[in-house]
This record gives C-alpha cells, structure tokens and sequence, in this order.
C-alpha cells in the first residue's frame, strides 16, 4: 500500500470535508469520493473493469435519444458534503456544463469490483436513491458469471426490477430502451 501526500493543512480539523475540499487530493489514481463529509478512496480500477466499463458505454451510446449523452467517472455532486463518481452516468446534454454534475443523472452504472462491491451495493446504492437517479444498474465482470442487477426508483425507494445473468437477456424500458447480453460484455476480457 502507497502512501498518500497531502498538504500539511489537509485535510482541514474544523468539521465535515466538503465537496471543495476535494480539489485537493492528489491527482493519483485513486477515486476520491465524499459520502456526508467522509472520505471514501478506492484504488484505480483495474484493466477488465475498463474493458467492460468501455464495451457498455459504446452499447448504449448506440441506442440513446439525441438528448442523453454517456459520460464515464465524473463527479456527481449531491450535496457541499456529498460527491460520488459513477463509473458511468447518463444524462441530459443540456446537464453537461462544468467540472461536475449538479443535476441527477437518469442512469448511473457501477462495474462491480472486489474492492467496491459492498460500498456500490449499499451506501452508493442509499446515496443515489436519495439523490434521486431513477435508473441504478450495477454490473458483474465475472467472466464465468456475468450480470447486470438493476433497480429502479419507485415512490422514492428503488426496487430491484432486473437480475440477468450470462447469456440471457437484459431489456430495459427505463430510462431508455436498451438491451444487451452480460456474457458479451465480458467476451473479450483473457481467460
């Protein structure tokens, strides 16, 4: 495990971090998140999570309205004291402007990792039904077991509405149409 350097005054003593206090961690790698003014630091993701990260992204950029864009790993900020960043949203073109966004997304997607995978199931899967992004995918990289859960918002609490696994099928109606194979979305990682 590396060591992080900081500035002597970071993080600041006198309460909760901030979403402003973000602009300065090190520009290392690493994700830096804020959940209610706590610090969240995963490790960089590794290459099969950004192959299949990539493979998604061009699937559904091919089957988006005009006025929805795919943006991977930018910072969605929720809150002064909360900023996570999906591994992938999908948003309004016209919510596009700035270093982050300030708007909920319509969809975010976490590829799942072994690093990430209790924190993308629980807090952010809490973070972003709160926040309100009605869609919530979480992928499964496994490449002998491959799947997508998704959850949908409804009276404000998600509900899982999908759990496909492999060579079957998932069809999504919300936010947009789309459907895609899990097995293929892993078919070009090595074995």
């Amino acid at each position: 495990m590396g060591a992080v350097t900081l500035t002597s005054d970071w993080p600041p003593a006198d309460g909760p971090l901030t979403v402003a206090d973000l602009e300065r961690t090190p520009d290392d790698g690493r994700r830096y998140e804020l959940v209610d003014g706590v610090l969240i630091v995963s490790p960089a993701p590794l290459i099969p999570h950004q192959v299949v990260l990539h493979e998604l992204a061009v699937l559904l950029d091919a089957s988006l309205p005009d006025d929805l864009a795919v943006v991977p790993g930018v910072g969605v900020r929720m809150s002064d004291t909360t900023e996570l960043v999906p591994d992938l949203v999908v948003v309004h073109r016209a919510d596009l402007a700035g270093q982050r966004l300030t708007l909920p997304p319509v969809l975010a997607v976490e590829v799942r990792s072994r690093s990430t995978a209790l924190f993308d199931m629980n807090t952010k899967k809490a973070v972003y039904e709160r926040y309100g992004i009605g869609s919530y995918w979480i992928l499964v990289p496994d490449r002998e077991r491959p799947a997508v859960l998704a959850f949908e918002l409804r009276d404000g609490k998600y509900e899982q509405i999908a759990h496909v696994v492999g060579a079957d099928e998932f069809l999504a109606q919300q936010p947009f149409g789309v459907s895609f194979v899990p097995g293929r979305l892993v078919a070009r990682l090595p074995r």
